[in-house]
């Protein structure tokens, strides 16, 4: 059996095994994925992007190409809304342009975008950054210690098997991982709640949709409970169907254990509010279940759960394959650091203890609006207060070893970000300042190594970071005459730090420290956070190498 020794395995080479194959090589790590399909995304899944994957994929440099190719897909800004019928009476609009209200949050826009648009810029990038994409390949069987993992690979179609020895194993293996199982990881939640289909179909649309920009299109009548997209050609889209009624007015149990050619086009049919005589072809048809879960464990050992596999959630919000790219960001600058000996292995420890709990957060909200947009008879009892989805997408507060508090106490799992000042533990805001003759984001900073960012008055917090030899910390006053130039007060009160104080942002944009001002030893003070942050017990100190 051919051997094989890689860094990081990763299992599963869809939308969340490729993103965390990217911020790996961005990062200097070689990878392995393998997945068992014959390439990416043939079904266009995923639609949304939220604000903080494209920030996630500006950071790496993709964010222009990834809203080239959605350009080709959809007409963006469009609404979210609730009808009886494409072409029949509306119901509520939830969002009249899904970027109203949100264009000073980040530098980046929600983007509407499919997997198959978004995985082969993935795919293509992985590669040059030195990553090995294995399509029509499986995971057989892993097992590991305290040296390693140790995974037998298998070719789908030559039947050949090889031995893989990494350091560490990433299940991105979906909703139903075989590797989250083997470990005996359970799931909890709410589980499943309905039996769904997908269909894809051909039909020309045109004239129904009219002069709307519409980006999303709830179907919600006695008859039928769903949603939709279509293609920016409007010849094409996609048909969600959580629950339906038969020809007689009861409700069939499981949509899709009649989904016969016919019955999808009088679900298609239903839904567009069209003649009898307009073409409709089927094209193809998935069936799903609607779940809302998150795993009890992200970690065993050496082996990492993300994406589905780490959590599932109906598609209402969009937030699945979010979630799972912020997971992918999470872990891999932690994976990084680990195997370049800049942090301890309990560095590693912070990944469950910041994602599960936002996973668990995102994937009730999901739920939440699943009941209250699609089919309430689930029960309103029990859900949780819909939040602004801001806070959702932008606003997670993390609590781990790798956030230093000096006041521990309770905290929120979310803020919202557009109440200035952040919490600690949330992601850095984003603010426009100038660098000479560049205008950029604060986000613009961040991503390789750690940032500290000081006040107007805090030279000696930039002074001491720039002190710390080997510590891979980059500093910049934040002032009218600063290293970034920004307006009086501006970055003071996006922060909520005093002008003396400074804030340590982690490489994956995450405020992991804050000084309420100035300090006897600023270098001292530095080194004893980085330390703490990185687990470095039995690691040199930046001090001790300088």
């Amino acid at each position: 059996m051919n051997e094989i020794e890689v860094p990081v395995l990763i299992a599963g080479g869809s939308l969340i095994g490729l993103t965390t194959s990217v911020l790996l090589g961005s990062q200097g790590v070689k990878n392995l994925v393998v997945e068992r399909h014959r390439g990416t995304a043939i079904h266009p899944r995923a639609a949304m992007l939220h604000q903080r994957t494209i920030e996630i994929f500006r950071e790496i440099g993709l964010s222009d190409e990834v809203s080239d190719a959605a350009a080709l897909e959809f007409v963006q800004n469009g609404a979210i809304m609730a009808v009886e019928a494409l072409g029949g009476k509306e119901l509520v609009y939830f969002q009249k342009n899904v970027n109203e209200g949100v264009e000073d949050l980040s530098p980046e826009p929600r983007l509407f975008i499919t997997q198959i648009g978004l995985e082969p810029i993935l795919r293509d990038e992985a590669e040059k950054l030195g990553a090995e994409n294995r399509f029509s390949t499986e995971l057989v069987s892993f097992e590991q210690d305290d040296e390693g993992v140790r995974s037998v690979i298998r070719h789908r179609d030559t039947g050949e098997e090889e031995l893989v020895h990494s350091q560490y194993l990433v299940a991105a293996d979906g909703a139903h991982s075989t590797i989250r199982e083997q470990l005996g990881i359970r799931m909890r939640g709410r589980g499943d709640f309905a039996n769904c289909i997908t269909i894809y179909f051909k039909a020309d649309i045109d004239a129904l949709i009219g002069d709307r920009n519409l980006s999303v299109v709830y179907v919600n009548q006695p008859g039928l409970l769903g949603f939709f997209r279509y293609a920016i050609t409007r010849d094409s889209g996609f048909l969600v169907v959580f629950s339906a009624l038969d020809e007689n007015g009861e409700k069939i149990p499981d949509v899709g254990a009649n989904a016969n050619t016919e019955q999808c086009l009088r679900y298609v049919r239903t839904a567009l509010g069209a003649s009898d005589d307009l073409p409709i072809t089927i094209e193809n048809v998935q069936q799903w279940a609607a779940s809302a879960g998150w795993a009890e464990h992200y970690r065993k050992g050496r082996v990492f759960l993300a994406g589905d596999s780490a959590h599932v959630m109906p598609p209402t919000g969009g937030f699945g394959g979010n979630t799972g790219i912020v997971d992918a960001h999470n872990l891999a600058w932690k994976l990084s650091a680990v195997l370049h000996g800049t942090a301890g292995e309990g560095l590693l420890d912070s990944y469950e203890a910041e994602r599960r709990s936002a996973g668990e957060m995102t994937s009730e909200q999901a739920y939440s609006r699943y009941v209250l947009r699609v089919d309430p008879t689930l029960g309103k009892e029990d859900i949780e207060e819909p939040l602004d989805d801001v806070a959702i997408e932008l606003g997670p507060v993390y609590a781990s070893g790798a956030v230093v508090d000096s006041t521990p106490s309770e905290k929120p799992v979310t803020q919202n970000p557009r109440e200035p000042g952040a919490h600690l533990g949330a992601r850095a805001p984003h603010l426009w300042v100038m660098q000479g003759d560049r205008r950029l984001s604060t986000l613009d900073v961040f991503g390789h190594g750690f940032a500290l960012l000081a006040g107007a008055e805090g030279q000696a917090w930039k002074d001491a970071a720039d002190r710390l030899s080997g510590s891979d910390l980059t500093a910049y006053r934040v002032a009218p005459d600063g290293d970034l130039v920004a307006g009086a007060g501006e970055f003071e009160t996006a922060y909520a730090i005093p002008a003396t104080g400074a804030v340590l942002v982690r490489p994956d944009g995450v405020i992991a420290w804050r000084s309420e001002g100035a300090a006897a030893d600023p270098a001292g003070e530095l080194d004893a956070v980085l330390q703490r942050i990185l687990a470095r017990s039995g690691v040199p100190s930046a001090a001790a190498r300088r």
